[in-house]
Order: C-alpha cells, then sequence, then structure tokens
C-alpha cells in the first residue's frame, strides 16, 4: 500500500472558498488514509475553516491542516444542532486531535463494573461496556476520597482486574486455602473474595448496598459510620469518634450532593424549541439530559397536538435516577454548559404538565 501524503494547504484552502458557505456546521479534517482527524463546529462553518490557513506554525490549527488531505463539512440549521453533531461525530470516530482536547476535566463518573467480582471506579468518560456509571460529579478527586470510603465501609475489593477470585463457595475447585492477597483483609476493609472468605451471594450483597447508596436508595455506609462513632464515644476514645464524624459529614456531604444530581439531571426534562437557518426549525424532546427525539417544528395545531402527545409520553416515563447511559453522559454536559451560558434560552422551553418553563437550571 502506497502512503498518500497531505494535500498542500492551497488546494485545501482554494476547495473551502470556492464551495463553502458561511452557514452553522460541522467540518472533519480528514487524513491521508481517509480517517477522521479532527471535528469542529461553527455558527459560520466557512471563515472558521478560513482561519486555519493563517494559524502560524506550532499552533494546534496549523498541526491539523499539516496532516489534513481533505476537509468535508455537514451544514446544520443551528448552533444548537451544530453542537449536536459535533458531540455525536467525536463519539464515533474519536479523532486524535479531539480525544486529546475535549475531555472536561472537572467532571468524572462512579463507575460499578461488571465483573465477578464488582468493583467501584472513578472514571473520566462513560464506555458501553455493561457497567453501571453514576454522574457527572464535579472535582475527581474529592469523588475519589469519597468512592474509597464507600468501598472501605461495605469492604469492598479494589484489587486490579486481572485478579483471580475465589469465593468460599468455591475452594474445594482450588483445594488449597487461599491468603488474601493485600492487607485490606486484615485490617476489615475488604471482605476478600480473593481468599475464600466470603461467598460469591454475599460479596454481591455489599455490591446492592453500595449501588442503593449511589441510587439515592440506601444509608447503610452512613449507619455503619455512626454505629463505629457511637461505639468509641462510649468507650471514650474521642478522638477517634471525631475521625468517624468527619468521614461521616463527607459522606452526608456526598449523599447531598447525589441529591442535587437527581434535582440537576431531573431539571433537563422539557421541550426545547429551536428557530434555524432558512426556515428550519426544530424540536427537541430532552428527559433527563438526553434527547429523546428530535423533529421538525409542528407546523399546524394539528401537529403541535401530536408533538405535545408524543412529548408527554417520553417526559413522563419512569426512570432510575442517579445512574448515566453512555450516550447520555456527553449531552448532560453539553445541555448543561448550553444552557449555563446562554440562560435565556429556556425561554424557549416549556414543560408538558402545565408547570412554567424554568428560569435557570440549577448549577452542576
Amino acid at each position: 500500500m502506497i502512503a498518500r501524503t497531505p494535500r498542500p494547504a492551497a488546494e485545501l484552502r482554494a476547495d473551502v472558498r470556492a464551495t463553502c458557505e458561511n452557514r452553522p456546521g460541522i467540518y472533519r479534517m480528514m487524513g491521508p488514509g481517509d480517517e477522521v482527524l479532527y471535528v469542529g463546529k461553527s455558527v459560520r462553518v466557512r471563515t472558521r475553516l478560513m482561519s486555519y490557513f493563517r494559524a502560524d506554525r506550532g499552533e494546534k490549527a496549523a498541526d491539523i491542516i499539516a496532516n489534513t488531505h481533505r476537509i468535508d463539512w455537514q451544514y446544520a440549521p443551528s448552533e444548537f444542532a451544530a453542537l449536536l453533531l459535533e458531540m455525536r461525530s467525536i463519539q464515533r470516530c474519536r479523532p486524535p486531535f479531539n480525544v486529546e482536547h475535549k475531555r472536561d476535566r472537572f467532571f468524572c463518573f462512579v463507575k460499578l463494573t461488571r465483573e465477578e467480582a464488582p468493583r467501584l471506579l472513578v472514571v473520566r468518560e462513560v464506555l458501553d461496556d455493561g457497567a453501571i456509571y453514576f454522574g457527572p460529579f464535579r472535582g475527581p478527586a474529592r469523588v475519589r476520597d469519597v468512592v474509597r470510603e464507600i468501598r472501605d465501609l461495605l469492604e469492598l475489593r479494589d484489587c486490579a482486574a486481572a485478579t483471580r477470585m475465589r469465593f468460599a463457595d468455591q475452594l474445594d475447585l482450588f483445594g488449597a486455602d487461599p491468603q488474601p492477597l493485600c492487607m485490606r483483609a486484615d485490617v476489615r476493609k475488604c471482605i476478600a473474595p480473593c481468599a475464600g472468605r466470603c461467598t460469591k451471594a454475599e460479596y454481591h450483597a455489599q455490591v446492592e448496598l453500595a449501588r442503593r447508596f449511589l441510587d439515592g436508595d440506601a444509608d447503610i455506609p452512613l449507619t455503619i459510620l455512626r454505629k463505629r462513632m457511637d461505639a468509641a464515644a462510649d468507650r471514650l476514645q474521642f478522638e477517634y469518634a471525631a475521625g468517624l464524624r468527619d468521614r461521616m459529614h463527607r459522606l452526608e456531604d456526598a449523599r447531598a450532593e447525589l441529591v442535587s444530581l437527581r434535582g440537576f439531571i431531573e431539571s433537563l426534562s422539557f421541550v426545547y424549541e429551536v428557530p434555524g437557518t432558512a426556515a428550519e426549525d426544530r424540536v427537541y424532546i430532552i428527559r433527563r439530559g438526553s434527547i429523546r427525539e428530535e423533529r421538525f417544528a409542528p407546523e399546524d395545531e394539528a401537529a403541535r397536538e401530536e408533538l405535545t402527545e408524543r412529548a408527554s409520553r417520553l417526559l413522563r416515563r419512569r426512570e432510575t435516577f442517579a445512574r448515566v447511559a453512555p450516550t447520555q453522559a456527553a449531552e448532560i454536559l453539553l445541555l448543561a454548559r448550553w444552557f449555563r451560558l446562554r440562560p435565556h434560552e429556556l425561554e424557549r422551553t416549556w414543560r408538558v404538565d402545565g408547570r412554567s418553563a424554568p428560569r435557570r437550571l440549577p448549577i452542576l
């Protein structure tokens, strides 16, 4: 196979100048092998693309052009539609120049892995891997402390994914009595599924408590800390009790954030009407931060009644709180930023339950 070199910038610039229009949309920088190198968006695609050819050497735009063989673009009816196209294209193609620069380092997610002995992890992104994700949360370092607290209290493992599990109800398969692979079992911070100190059912019961806490349905970790704090106070171990109290307060703060997160995500439930260029108006039915349906704006009363009925069915559907699906995570962050920077856009939203549209959203 013969490698193809990028086209000269002058040829790329001539193509853009001759055929591209100043409309909202996205653009894709394609490599010599027709792979997607970068996806961007703009309310004026032609102007944005022309700016790449004025970039100085060493700038990101110049680096992208130096590796680009072809540029293609796709128009959108509005800036909001272009944002959605950009996000979905980046998720689908994972362009190298986007992956490095597009991650929001202020947010993270709590992941309950799908393994024989599940673990709680703090991660930057949501994958379609069968795991359960909670979030998004601000402050990865603080969230790691909370997750560590939950793991220790419920005695869940934190070892590597490749660690071999030897549950108590499987020991006859292994013969010799195994020993824990770390000291967390000896200090009662792990029930050691690697060493046969619990059955598979017992371990999964602890995992279920963690899941329920993150879902906002149970307070078992807080209850454990309260009992330990009261016992320490009864033994006059006041310094130890104070430490337990501080740990309990951190968990209570995390619990409050879960409640706040629930309220924030639930507030992202409405119908959003967006005027478009060339009369291409769109309507988005948004449920818990996820765009469930996109359609053309209704042109008559019958179409509006049909839209209202459809929106009512989608917005009133019962769903599990706190968890976030792979496709939903990026949309939650996109919508949060969109309406935070443009609160006047909330005036274009309406609900199906008769309540007035929100003037502003809670802070995520």
